[in-house]
């Protein structure tokens, strides 16, 4: 129910309407209504046109009335959002990261970076997404033997963040955060900017804080239920993808879905930091080191379409610090490789994510509170 009022925006949704589309009777809503308004997560919006009887009431979701974080963790750099229940950023901060300074460290920044953005006068949050390079294991909270850093294999970090944080802890790759982010980016567009102060850092330490309307225009002409399929791709200091298949978020059986970066491309290629040689990853990178991003853009591209075949997927949103450096470079460059090699007509659709890897990281610890079993 509270997806539903989600989604429709201030606009709000009547009982009957809630009824209908839940599936539950109409006693049922009044109860469950009654209850969420004592907890103050929904309110009135006012009253539907009559058509001939008493005028309906709407009912919408109270955005701030609770709060949630979402960090990525990346190999050098760090990035903390604070969302409300529409996922519009209200709190934001950033700073430079070791992540091969290995897991105690990186602990010690992400619990700094939750507390930069936590209301120190409002509610407890309800959770905090935390995302970083993979291969990890979503479902045990452990840390796979990620590209470059084998020390991290096999450290609990959610366990470890849930002890220090009291909070529940999310644990995913931050590929997957960010499909998560481009598919919920719809959803932020129905709800007017949050109310946001900017607040200066007290430590002096190069953290940026600062509020950040959320407000995210749908760019990708998604109506009423959102995306069913889509790529995200994300170029920064490595290259993955995340998978948004049916509805929601694939991991796979083993939560390694989406390791996009190493499929082979050219076989006897260079080599990558994987093992193996000629992967997209290297190819790729190696061409945004020599600054030539229109190359990237073409290897990204092959790179993509191979997924698309595979996939049979609806849009390749584009994201990371790369692509967002040169994002008409990487935009043309990828969308005129799908459209050399597609071989139906009605190909993909090639856009910018509209939202960053932490605020997937934080909508993804929203989940529970939406029925999403994350």
């Amino acid at each position: 129910m509270l997806d539903l009022l989600r989604g429709a925006g201030p606009a709000g949704l009547g009982r009957a309407e809630l009824a209908t589309r839940t599936g539950l009777t109409p006693q049922a809503v009044s109860k469950i209504t009654a209850r969420l308004g004592a907890d103050g997560l929904i309110a009135e919006a006012g009253r539907a046109a009559s058509t001939g009887g008493k005028p309906r009431t709407l009912l919408r979701l109270v955005p701030q009335a609770r709060h949630a974080a979402g960090v990525h963790v990346d190999r050098d750099e760090l990035r903390a959002v604070r969302v409300d229940l529409a996922g519009r950023v209200v709190g934001e901060c950033r700073g430079p990261l070791d992540f091969g300074a290995g897991p105690e460290a990186v602990v010690e920044a992400v619990v700094r970076a939750v507390a930069r953005v936590a209301d120190p006068v409002g509610l407890p949050l309800l959770g905090v997404g935390v995302v970083a390079p993979g291969p990890l294991d979503h479902r045990a909270g452990t840390m796979g033997r990620v590209t470059g850093f084998p020390s991290w294999k096999g450290f609990p970090l959610r366990g470890v963040l849930q002890g220090r944080l009291g909070l529940p802890v999310l644990l995913d790759k931050d590929t997957n955060a960010g499909a998560a982010a481009a598919a919920g980016a719809w959803l932020r567009a129905t709800w007017p900017d949050a109310d946001a102060d900017a607040d200066a850092d007290a430590d002096g330490d190069a953290w940026l804080v600062a509020g950040a309307a959320g407000g995210v225009p749908d760019a990708y002409g998604y109506a009423g239920g959102g995306p069913r399929t889509c790529v995200y791709l994300h170029v920064g200091t490595g290259l993955g993808a995340g998978l948004w298949l049916g509805g929601g978020v694939y991991r796979g059986a083993r939560s390694a879905a989406g390791e996009f970066g190493h499929q082979v491309l050219l076989m006897d290629g260079p080599p990558c930091r994987c093992g193996a040689r000629g992967c997209v990853e290297v190819l790729c990178l190696g061409a945004v080191a020599r600054g030539d991003l229109p190359e990237a853009a073409r290897i990204l591209g092959e790179a993509a379409a191979n997924l698309v075949a595979l996939l049979d997927v609806d849009r390749v949103l584009l994201g990371g610090r790369v692509v967002e450096a040169a994002p008409d470079v990487f935009v043309a460059g990828v969308g005129a490789v799908l459209a050399a090699r597609a071989l139906d007509p009605a190909r993909p659709v090639v856009a910018l994510a509209g939202a960053g890897v932490a605020e997937g990281a934080a909508e993804l610890a929203l989940g529970p509170v939406f029925g999403r079993a994350e």
